[in-house]
């Protein structure tokens, strides 16, 4: 079959995909002999179903999926699982900010029943968009395992894993600070909160005038809560007043205040003094728990000043700042107010100031021992699996930002308050009849009534964290439990974990990968993967980062269905490396659509060049010198592509097969091949082989193209991957060759000699042996576009003949030439050997790389430095 002029993603693509679903091989359980392949797995990060995907998905999609191809390739039974995320919280807001948008009710207008089918709509209609979205993507996804962190299996293996933590001491409900957003009205992890850097005003005041310390803040509002003032215990100034209690009239509030010292004060910072608010900081809350001091919440749930505070009651944080400042300026109690940079808390959803206040919610216990963890914490175990190497981070520096987020681990709040989510498994006795009854009931199955005193009970209406249920994303999605029988793993479980690879954004160290890692160990006993690969942030082409209220960003799928699927996957892959923000743009998308047409034409040559008895698996034998160069290529090819893909180095996989394919065949060997003849065996040999190299990359136009010229009726997708076969191959250099040919044209197009009027060349060599080997590729030369027609080698050259030099050869192209032209390109080329020379001096001259560099490669580039500088001598002389 004869493949057309232009490769028409749109008319292939959906037909490709189609194939690869209906022959099952997704599904490593169907592979050709998987009985006897090493599983290799990777589980996909499931995207949020808050909206379609962008493109920092799609270069998510396009690294897993060349991973799970060069795999399936390589002999492992690949499985790649589907899935997608509730992401409970931020679910709850998008569906709250539409039923606000188009009908002006809230969520409690509706109630929660009502409110929660609105929700599960949504999630029905993006869940769709998103899996529709994955396909046109050409994701080899095993669609038979689909998996969703919010369905019946998920919600089955969540409460188990809640009830688990609970029965070993390590989830606790209890009163502690915490991150709580007036606007979602819920908690959040300390990894959930995002820092932006504001320029905020910084007040040092007296609480009264009778005060004696003056105190220094940015939020005035909350030291209507003060239950004392801290001071560093080397601070001169303060020592004697550490351990007196005064009395003070804050704005018309009575305060209590003890001096406390405490060695994290920083007593350069402001007046050296700081006001106790416990209810409403981390650092506070611990210094009152070591020295006894009361909590008193100031600012409710709702982000307002609570009643008992005199004016400030029911204004907001802002309002209440504004009135305390003024009476403080008033009352002549304001000392200053200067400018300085501060880090403003806030939301990661919805971008809300962060209020922390205290609060009761479930805590899991990440620093204390467990037994079944060695007498490790969850925390310590987690850092260890990194420590001794079981879990690699690539780039490998992002290791030190797990390390020290694991270092400074607080208690994880997995309470939220809000409606969508894995409900809690706990209930609470409303009769309270016995001391048993006032303790939470944690329970697998639904509790109907009090196990103690059989009242009636009612049910926790918190929800939990959404990073709980994704944490447990490796194992849950294999069966956990229901396939871990007496310890022991059975099932997908036991075949497929630990997953091999987890590849997500670096940003998601610490709310997501920290995680998977302690509930993996505590669940399973064993690390979640065994690869952390972070991608960098896809910038748009002025390097700034995509968002839709900028108008900047790139719909992955408007892009495949312009420039197909294959182009966007090239755009994503090559010249990117892990952990470093990519640009990307439109044009670049273009461009390499441009390259997917290109290869489409090679090997619409190729095949139009062949039988389909012409295929073969063994090497084919290189007869002339640009066979045994090609196929010598082939094999370095093989080999470098193999290695950086088992590097996770990309960009050079994809680099290579670009300069291969482009450089060496299409500009190079195909011409020869028209010269020659008589190629089909190596030319099938070539096409074959690049077929499979480019597949992880291309997965849909080589699959277009080998389903053209079938061997069997296997689809590309399960072929062998190919192997480096060569071995010592006799003279496989071609470099000389190409650049005598590209001298000749670059002095002609120098010259303006028309591309009809044909030449003789004169060529001097140093000696004899190599005259004899250009000439026995005179037909080379003068066929690959010199417009040569003659060589010639015992003649001397004309006063007027145009001179170059190239490989240690003097060329003289007998024509009558501009002299001044000449000249100019004379000293052009100069500069160019010059420039060269100096190159290789420098790269012989490092003694790191004479020590580390094969010696077959150093010698190879003393060769090179002998002709540049023969050559660079031979221009001067001419000159």
């Amino acid at each position: 079959m004869i493949l057309d002029k232009v490769y028409d993603a749109s008319q292939y693509e959906d037909k490709i995909y189609k194939l690869w679903l209906e022959s099952g091989f997704f599904n490593p359980d169907n592979l050709p002999r998987a009985k006897a392949r090493k599983p290799y797995t990777i589980i996909l990060p499931p995207p949020n179903i808050t909206d379609k995907l962008h493109l920092g998905h799609a270069a998510m999609l396009a690294i897993e999926d060349l991973l799970i191809r060069y795999q399936r390739l390589a002999g492992r039974a690949a499985l790649w699982l589907p899935g997608t995320d509730h992401a409970a919280i931020a679910t709850q807001t998008v569906v709250e900010k539409k039923l606000k948008q188009s009908q002006r009710l809230t969520r409690h207008d509706l109630g929660r029943e009502e409110f929660l089918k609105r929700v599960w709509s949504f999630v029905d209609e993006t869940q769709a968009v998103i899996l529709n979205q994955l396909k046109s993507l050409g994701a080899s996804l095993d669609w038979s395992r689909l998996a969703f962190t919010l369905d019946e299996p998920r919600q089955a293996a969540v409460k188990e894993m809640f009830c688990r933590l609970h029965e070993a001491g390590l989830l606790y409900r209890g009163e502690r600070i915490v991150n709580w957003c007036p606007r979602c009205a819920s908690t959040l992890a300390d990894d959930e909160v995002e820092y932006e850097t504001k320029t905020a005003t910084l007040y040092t005041f007296r609480y009264d005038k009778n005060f004696p310390l003056a105190v220094a803040t940015t939020r005035p509002e909350t030291k209507l809560g003060d239950s004392g003032v801290a001071v560093n215990p080397s601070d001169q100034r303060y020592r004697d007043l550490i351990g007196k209690t005064y009395a003070a009239d804050f704005c018309g509030v009575k305060l209590n205040l003890r001096v406390i010292g405490d060695r994290q004060v920083d007593q350069n910072f402001g007046s050296g003094v700081v006001g106790l608010t416990p209810a409403h900081s981390a650092a506070d809350w611990q210094m009152a728990e070591a020295n006894d001091l009361p909590v008193i919440k100031v600012i409710d749930e709702n982000g307002l000043i609570k009643e008992g505070f005199g004016e400030a009651s029911g204004l907001t944080a802002v309002a209440a700042r504004e009135l305390i400042v003024n009476k403080l300026r008033a009352a002549g109690l304001m000392e200053k107010e200067e400018p300085i940079e501060h880090n403003l808390s806030l939301c990661y959803r919805c971008g809300t100031p962060i209020e922390p206040l205290p609060s009761k919610q479930w805590f899991v216990a990440v620093n204390k021992p467990v037994a079944r963890l060695g007498g490790q914490s969850l925390s310590r175990a987690a850092r260890q699996a990194a420590e001794d190497g079981r879990i690699k981070f690539e780039p490998a520096r992002f290791t030190k930002r797990y390390l020290d987020w694991l270092d400074n681990l607080r208690d994880w709040c997995v309470s939220r308050q809000i409606w969508f989510g894995h409900s809690l498994p706990v209930w609470y006795c409303e009769s309270h009849q016995t001391k048993d009854c006032l303790e939470p009931i944690v329970s697998r199955e639904e509790v109907k009534s009090c196990p103690y005193c059989g009242g009636r009970v009612k049910q926790d209406p918190d929800t939990l964290d959404t990073w709980f249920s994704s944490g447990m994303w490796t194992f849950s999605t294999l069966g956990w439990p229901d396939n871990l029988a007496k310890h022991k793993k059975t099932g997908d479980l036991a075949r497929f974990h630990p997953t091999q690879v987890l590849e997500t954004g670096y940003e998601l160290i610490t709310l997501w990968v920290s995680r998977m890692v302690m509930m993996s160990l505590f669940a399973v006993g064993e690390i979640p993967f065994e690869v952390v690969y972070l991608h960098g942030m896809i910038l748009d082409r002025r390097g700034k980062k995509m968002s839709k209220s900028k108008g900047n960003g790139i719909d992955p799928v408007d892009m495949v269905k312009s420039y197909g699927a294959d182009a966007v996957r090239l755009s994503l892959l090559i010249g990117n490396t892990p952990g470093t923000d990519s640009r990307v743009s439109e044009e670049k998308i273009a461009a390499n659509r441009n390259f997917v047409n290109k290869f489409w034409n090679i090997a619409r040559f190729i095949l139009s060049q062949i039988e389909k008895s012409d295929r073969q698996i063994a090497r084919p034998r290189g007869e002339t010198l640009a066979d045994r160069w090609i196929l010598s290529r082939l094999d370095n090819l093989i080999a470098t592509v193999t290695a950086a893909l088992d590097d996770y180095d990309f960009a050079r996989a994809g680099e290579a097969l670009q300069d291969f394919t482009w450089s060496r065949l299409a500009d190079w060997y195909l011409e020869i091949a028209k010269i020659e003849g008589q190629k089909q065996a190596i030319l099938a040999y070539i096409l074959e082989a690049l077929l499979k190299l480019w597949h992880p990359f291309m997965p849909l136009v080589t699959e277009a193209i080998w389903q053209t010229w079938p061997a069997d009726s296997l689809p590309l997708l399960v072929a062998d991957w190919p192997q480096v076969k060569g071995g010592r191959e006799i003279d496989t250099d071609l470099s000389w060759l190409q650049e005598v040919v590209t001298a000749i044209r670059n002095a002609r197009s120098a010259n303006h000699l028309s591309p009809s009027q044909k030449i003789t060349v004169l060529v001097k060599a140093a000696n004899t042996r190599q005259v004899k080997r250009l000439m026995a590729q005179v037909e080379l030369i003068k066929g690959l576009r010199t417009g040569v027609a003659e060589i010639i080698t015992d003649a001397a050259p004309d006063r007027g003949a145009i001179y170059c030099a190239a490989a240690g050869f003097e060329i003289y192209l007998l024509v009558q030439a501009d002299q001044e032209e000449d000249r100019r390109r004379l000293e052009k080329e100069f500069v160019r050997w010059e420039r060269h020379v100096t190159r290789l001096e420098a790269k012989l001259n490092n003694r790191e790389y004479i020590a580390k560099a094969p010696a077959a490669l150093v010698s190879a580039d003393r060769d090179k430095l002998t002709e540049a500088q023969s050559a660079l001598r031979q221009i001067k002389e001419r000159l």
